[in-house]
């Protein structure tokens, strides 16, 4: 039997959650220096785990002499989770010259081997190897299940160290560019009223290590059946700048020349509206950021994302016609997901263009897909089709984009699986009552 917590009880549990720091929502434990990989934690600040309610990830960070922090897992290094100056650094820690974590690094990334332990690690110094078998960890993930949508969309399910499960999509595209979505949390903490995800609350943070090996699954798994994949989009499970540590760092490795080589142009980063983590990824990352914006009143953004409450339109898109001033050739992109009767009006494309005006941006139309967490219905096809047109004749770049997977779960917003405690749904405007109580009729 599902549970649904009151509003009041929900913003308790997850005060901490909301208050968005700057950093990361977790601080790393501190640990002593250490002589060898060998060694086992001295000790740490049990104030750390203060931090936050949210549970601690099952990775923690181990800060090495010079301050290096480096992913573990148990006893075990996880190589997934640090970018290349770090592993290389790391190798040499064991005695073996910087070539050897360049060989190593390609045969996790590169070269179509996207290794998963050191049998899969051709070509390698013999004593190398041994010395990864011993103290390395290659896999973060575990492959539960992969589900295959009506139009070739794939959704993958990984089971976590700790038991919890995310969920990943590779989106093929008939012209060649194929898309991987990646989950940044078990959950999310942002309550947004139209997303699936939203109704689980936020469970825990991913790791760097978690976040980068959806995208060496999703190329390992289908690279040999859908070609290349091209780009990687932060819009599975989860507000990724709510994980800006993580995210940043997973980001890095998908765009090192000599890994992954996504395009930083080509991996785009999904957020709510978190302004002070946004400023941050502006100014630190070169990859390409989504904003969904879902609403040009703030009436209504309150209701469908909480998150406005915080950050209101009026701060974020002021903060980003400031930050994009000092990016040159960069434009943002605006997902706007149309809700039947809620934000499709004619006088809702004629405020969205006014509030967009002095943005380098594109506007993406997102058709709602239903679930049986919502009484929201999506827009017909001739009402996006009007809101289009109106935008494009005000010289709006928009683009209308079509569901893909939403008959296995596996599109925008229909991911996770709510457990028996779930996020309130927040009342409802008045005026938007009859359209919410019309769908829950018919």
């Amino acid at each position: 039997m599902e549970m649904t917590l009151s509003r009041g009880q929900w913003m308790r549990r997850h005060l901490a959650t909301l208050c968005f720091p700057s950093s990361s929502s977790l601080t790393p434990l501190r640990f002593l220096p250490i002589a060898n990989s060998n060694a086992r934690f001295l000790s740490f600040s049990a104030a750390a785990t203060l931090q936050s309610n949210v549970p601690l990830n099952p990775k923690v960070n181990l800060e090495c002499d010079g301050g290096m922090e480096i992913p573990i897992k148990g006893s075990m290094v996880l190589l997934k989770g640090m970018r290349y100056h770090e592993l290389e650094k790391w190798v040499q820690s064991h005695g073996y010259r910087p070539g050897q974590a360049m060989m190593l690094w390609k045969r996790l990334y590169g070269n179509n081997i996207w290794a998963h332990c050191h049998e899969e690690l051709e070509g390698l110094n013999k004593d190398f190897k041994k010395m990864l078998s011993a103290h390395a960890e290659f896999k973060a993930l575990h492959l539960k299940d992969m589900i295959s949508a009506s139009d070739g969309t794939k959704k993958i399910l990984f089971t976590l160290e700790d038991g919890l499960v995310i969920e990943t999509v590779v989106i093929p595209c008939p012209r060649g560019r194929t898309t991987v979505c990646v989950s940044s949390q078990v959950g999310c903490a942002m309550n947004c009223q139209f997303c699936y995800t939203g109704r689980m609350g936020l469970k825990r943070n991913l790791s760097a290590a978690e976040i980068v090996e959806q995208a060496v699954f999703a190329r390992r798994l289908f690279s040999h059946e859908v070609g290349n994949i091209t780009n990687v989009v932060f819009m599975g499970m989860g507000e990724p700048l709510h994980n800006i540590e993580n995210v940043l760092k997973a980001a890095d490795i998908m765009v090192d020349e000599q890994g992954l080589q996504f395009s930083p142009r080509k991996v785009t980063v999904s957020t709510s509206g978190l302004v002070p983590q946004l400023k941050r990824f502006l100014k630190e990352s070169n990859c390409a950021l989504a904003v969904s914006l879902n609403a040009t009143t703030d009436e209504v953004r309150n209701w469908v994302m909480p998150i406005n409450r915080k950050y209101n339109l009026e701060l974020l898109l002021g903060t980003l016609r400031e930050e994009l001033r000092l990016k040159r050739h960069y434009k943002v992109l605006f997902e706007y997901v149309m809700l039947a009767g809620v934000n499709d009006s004619v006088e809702d494309a004629k405020r969205l263009i006014n509030l967009v005006q002095g943005i380098p941006c594109k506007v993406n139309l997102i058709s709602f897909n239903p679930h049986c967490g919502s009484n929201f219905k999506p827009t017909t096809d001739e009402k996006m089709i009007e809101f289009r047109n109106i935008l494009a004749k005000a010289r709006v770049v928009v683009f209308v984009r079509p569901s893909r997977g939403d008959d296995q779960m596996a599109a925008c917003g229909q991911l996770g699986k709510p457990g028996e405690i779930q996020a309130p749904l927040l009342k409802v405007p008045l005026k938007f009552r009859p359209v919410l109580d019309s769908s829950l009729s018919a």
